[in-house]
């Protein structure tokens, strides 16, 4: 099976492309070759931006392909770019898509497939569904052979999934105080990205995600106080929680705002059951209790990676004491 990877060395992906070379899938990978995570051996690098159609269509020449995976297509003008680019060129097209297009807040747990798409509060999201929805009319008119799939939060040794990255866990290691939305209660999935890989790479080239959607998450379910308390158990330390209303936070920081009003404020647990159907040895195996010990340990090999944002460091202390200068404690 030939497969081109627009991308294919990002957080996600790059772990896909490992298992699809294990797999025996002949594999392209389609990037401006800038990425700090390098190709897997045995992997075909193509440089070009994809973005640029008409040096793309150099780069791509006649080839052919029995899947095409774009990783970076956020938009529906992108989807327009990759219509004509591979149109009549490959066997199944598949759109990385987002879990944080389901419905915020979901009106029903678990989610499914088939929950409605609806996010007013991100626009991330909103583009995302705009573009399924392209693709969508895409199938019905002209048969063109997509595939949908929307990960939810997926990490890898390099990406601590908490506002402020490795700032938050020096904040915690000096004994600082850091904030946890709300009551820190709502539920969430974290799927390691090589769990995901197993799900994603048994699509490819399968006739039954043919016009289908799937989202490809881990089964564990956390509270966001048990995500904290978990990276300060594998960083050596007990963490100091301060819990600030989601609202709160986003009248300090819009981006961080929109990324919990749009997405983290609400709890949501995915029902497996459709990848688990279609690729029947997908499984994910990696609790986060693992994988935090293998962020820090990531982290804790090279002091270069320990970089601190003093920009977030001043804002996380600011929203801290102007929140509870507000809830003096007696």
């Amino acid at each position: 099976m030939k497969v081109l990877f627009i991308g294919g060395t990002g957080v996600i992906s790059s772990a896909c492309s490992q298992l699809a070379v294990e797999r025996g899938i002949e594999l392209y990978l389609l990037n401006r070759g800038q990425s700090s995570r390098v190709a897997p051996a045995g992997t075909h690098v193509l440089h070009g931006n994809i973005r640029d159609r008409t040096s793309i269509e150099s780069v791509l020449k006649d080839y052919v392909f029995d899947a095409v995976v774009d990783w970076i297509v956020f938009t529906p003008d992108q989807i327009e770019t990759d219509l004509k680019l591979f149109r009549g060129r490959t066997g199944q097209y598949v759109f990385i898509s987002s879990a944080s297009a389901y419905q915020t807040p979901p009106a029903s747990l678990p989610v499914t497939e088939s929950t409605p798409l609806d996010n007013p509060y991100w626009e991330y999201s909103r583009n995302k569904i705009a573009c399924e929805e392209r693709l969508v009319r895409a199938y019905r008119e002209e048969k063109f052979p997509i595939t949908i799939v929307r990960p939810s939060h997926t990490y890898d040794k390099t990406m601590l999934p908490v506002e402020g990255r490795y700032t938050t866990i020096d904040r915690m290691r000096q004994g600082k105080k850091v904030i946890v939305h709300g009551d820190g209660s709502s539920l969430w999935a974290l799927t390691h990205h090589q769990d995901f890989a197993k799900g994603f790479v048994g699509l490819l080239g399968n006739s039954h995600a043919i016009g289908e959607a799937f989202h490809i998450t881990s089964d564990e379910v956390l509270t966001w106080n048990q995500i904290y308390q978990i990276l300060a158990r594998a960083a050596g330390v007990e963490a100091k929680l301060v819990h600030i209303p989601s609202e709160y936070i986003a009248a300090y920081d819009a981006d961080w705002g929109a990324g919990l009003l749009g997405d983290k404020t609400n709890s949501m647990i995915f029902d497996n059951t459709k990848i688990k159907r279609v690729v029947p040895d997908f499984t994910a195996t990696t609790p986060f209790s693992r994988g935090a010990e293998e962020i820090i340990a990531w982290y804790d090999a090279d002091p270069a990676r320990q970089v601190i944002d003093e920009e977030f460091n001043g804002l996380v202390d600011k929203m801290i004491a102007a929140y509870e200068s507000m809830w003096p404690k007696t």
